[in-house]
């Protein structure tokens, strides 16, 4: 790799070569978004003064994608500082930010402040409430796509808020768990909220939701562009609402269930995650060129997001549930059904 500190010549061969530095900074940013988060954060910035200037800038973070980073996460005030950090890197240019167990209302009014042409927000299992909603939501009217998946504080206060400001809502994902809903009884408000608040949907997963047939049918008559519509584990609703000659053009999932529900396969999860030696147990570098300011540069914040104190986890046993809710994984993530 040739260092920051050449300048342009020719290698042995007699081809000429062109320094790193001399890139534009979005052409490194489009670069650097193909490493490792951690490798961006606390090796990026030493390489050289041009390089830092990009990771310290909005150039590597137009999307911000640390879901599967916070999932590992045992301290919710880590994924505040990173989603502080890096929202505040992106100088307002963020188009998407995807995160898990967001853990407190702040932390989504910074990112409605910071982040307002945000197209894309993905926060699963987030502790973000209805209230916290209905007063951020007015700063995201470019969100076309939304999970909240298994974010059991917001209800259908939240919901309507999101349909009433995002108007180009197209996407939406409300995929929750058995055990978010263990203390309550439908959500058939939610389903109105939907219907009536998100006209214009395209795609909605609502799987496992506490919805009967009424409550869907009224998102079909109100949602008239919807596409895609994935109901698997909504138990109560009639298979006969599906059929194909009354929504044409609606591809639909559910409610039944075809899931390749196996313990083998839980067992698989459970032996690929025992390894001590994963990928973000790092281990930081402690040489720093003095001449370099990377302070001014935020290293310091970066390596701070990292630090944990490892107490009392050796004999900790833990087992995974699947990762995400896209189609490949299916049906992997929940129980069979009853």
């Amino acid at each position: 790799m040739l260092q920051g500190s050449e300048v342009m010549g020719e290698c042995e061969d007699g081809k000429e070569y062109r320094c790193w530095e001399e890139l534009l900074p979005d052409a490194l940013g489009l670069i650097f978004r193909n490493l490792p988060l951690q490798e961006v954060l606390t090796v990026l910035p030493r390489v050289c003064k041009s390089w830092g200037r990009v990771v310290a800038g909005p150039y590597c973070w137009q999307e911000i994608d640390i879901e599967e980073w916070s999932q590992q996460q045992s301290k919710p005030e880590q994924i505040a500082r990173m989603v502080e950090l890096l929202v505040g890197r992106s100088a307002g240019s963020c188009r998407r930010i995807s995160v898990s167990g967001l853990p407190c209302d702040p932390r989504f009014s910074f990112i409605g402040d910071n982040a307002r042409a945000l197209r894309t927000l993905e926060i699963p299992r987030s502790e973000i409430s209805d209230s916290m909603v209905e007063s951020v939501a007015p700063r995201l009217p470019n969100v076309t796509f939304l999970d909240i998946s298994s974010c059991t504080k917001i209800g259908a206060r939240g919901l309507e808020a999101f349909g009433k400001h995002c108007k180009s809502l197209a996407g939406l994902r409300r995929v929750m768990h058995p055990i978010d809903l263990a203390d309550r009884a439908c959500q058939h408000d939610e389903a109105h909220a939907i219907a009536c608040s998100m006209p214009r949907l395209r795609h909605l997963e609502m799987g496992y939701m506490l919805v009967a047939t009424e409550a869907v049918a009224e998102i079909l008559g109100r949602c008239r562009e919807l596409r895609f519509l994935d109901l698997r584990g909504c138990w109560a609703v009639d298979d006969k609402l599906l059929l194909r000659d009354r929504h044409p053009g609606l591809r639909v999932l559910g409610p039944r269930v075809d899931d390749c529900y196996e313990n083998s396969y839980w067992e698989e999860c459970s032996d690929d995650y025992s390894d001590d030696s994963s990928i973000y147990s790092w281990e930081l570098m402690d040489d720093v060129d003095d001449d370099y300011d990377y302070a001014a540069a935020g290293s310091d914040d970066d390596e701070a997001v990292w630090d944990d104190d490892g107490q009392g986890l050796e004999n900790l046993e833990v087992r995974f549930y699947g990762g995400g809710f896209g189609e490949t994984f299916a049906g992997f993530d929940w129980p069979p059904s009853p």
